[in-house]
């Protein structure tokens, strides 16, 4: 295999990341966050990703791209990663994930690209507002393929709305090994157990994002004092009848605060659903659940964020040791496709 182990060697590579495009959510820690802290840097050789490059497919102010970017790597840091144990950095200061995603946009269709649901789903939402799309948009699976491919990725660990990107990349790294010669490690996506998709609290149809309207009422962000994340907890809409059920298509609303009590307290939302006889006291407990999980996380973030100079020297330190892992790899696909060395 093309580079260099970095940390834990034993067990499969892994690489995640995640967008400084607004503040990081009750959604990002349950769903993939205390997964990478609790299993995936523990068990393999793993890179933790802010994938700044990926904002910029958007409007976007970049004062506000550069805090994201700090407060989402001090996050990361704060939710339990390791830098001892994995390597956390940010994706424009290794350049190789800029070089290699020409290579992908080369590899791939216009028709692959087009296929792409979120790109769809963003074209419709920005159309119907009469803005215009970057083509950057259209491009950023090949990015986030350059993300993966990069560094011998072998494991993905992605919600559902992403699995669709990481099967293109693994598309194009069979298709990129079949014309130039055997180069990329053939990746595949994992998928976190239990509240994968935690939904907005008054919109439970939709995810619960962290793009879009800032400061929205029916997200929970890691960063919301306890009394925030009370209210909007308790002001959660619930759906038709008193009793409580988990009957996620039919009642989305109490099955989102059954999945959300269910992730925060390790249990089952079924089982769960049985405990409790009002909406009000599983509105209380899950309150009372989601301020206990995030607490940690926020008394980290706040002694973190007071120490700038130790979340720059290890942001340091992970680019260079993600660069030397990527490099020997990005090097070798340009000598393949015939670029002079």
């Amino acid at each position: 295999m093309l580079g260099s182990r970095a940390l834990g060697a034993a067990g499969p590579r892994v690489f995640s990341g995640v967008q400084p495009t607004g503040h990081l959510t009750l959604g990002n820690y349950l769903g993939a966050m205390r997964r990478w802290v609790e299993v995936d840097q523990r068990r393999g050789d793993a890179l933790f990703c802010v994938v700044d490059l990926h904002a910029l497919t958007v409007e976007h102010d970049p004062g506000r791209v550069r805090r994201l970017t700090r407060q989402a790597a001090t996050l990361l840091l704060a939710a339990g990663l390791e830098p001892e144990r994995c390597t956390v950095f940010v994706q424009s200061h290794v350049d190789e994930h800029a070089r290699l995603s020409y290579l992908m946009e080369c590899t791939a269709s216009d028709g692959e690209m087009r296929r792409m649901v979120q790109y769809k789903e963003k074209v419709a939402q920005r159309a119907a507002r009469g803005e215009s799309v970057r083509l950057s948009l259209l491009t950023y699976p090949a990015l986030m393929a350059a993300d993966i491919l990069a560094y011998g990725t072998q494991e993905v660990p992605v919600g559902a709305d992403q699995a669709q990107h990481v099967e293109l990349t693994r598309d194009l790294a069979v298709r990129f090994n079949q014309r130039y010669g055997e180069t990329f490690v053939v990746p595949r996506a994992t998928h976190p157990k239990v509240a994968a998709r935690v939904m907005d609290l008054q919109e439970p149809t939709s995810k619960m994002g962290k793009s879009g309207q800032e400061r929205k009422t029916g997200v929970v962000y890691v960063l919301d004092e306890a009394e925030v994340v009370r209210k909007k907890v308790m002001r959660a809409v619930t759906d038709g009848g008193s009793d409580v059920a988990y009957e996620p298509e039919e009642r989305p609303g109490v099955a989102n605060l059954l999945n959300v009590l269910a992730a925060c307290t390790e249990g089952d939302p079924r089982e769960l659903a049985g405990a409790y006889g009002s909406y009000g006291a599983l509105k209380k407990d899950t309150a009372d659940a989601v301020v206990e999980v995030l607490r940690p996380v926020r008394e980290r973030h706040a002694a973190l964020a007071a120490d700038a100079g130790y979340v720059d020297s290890v942001l340091r330190d992970g680019a260079e040791r993600a660069r030397a892992m990527a490099r020997p790899r990005v090097d070798a696909a340009y000598r393949a496709v015939g670029l002079l060395a």
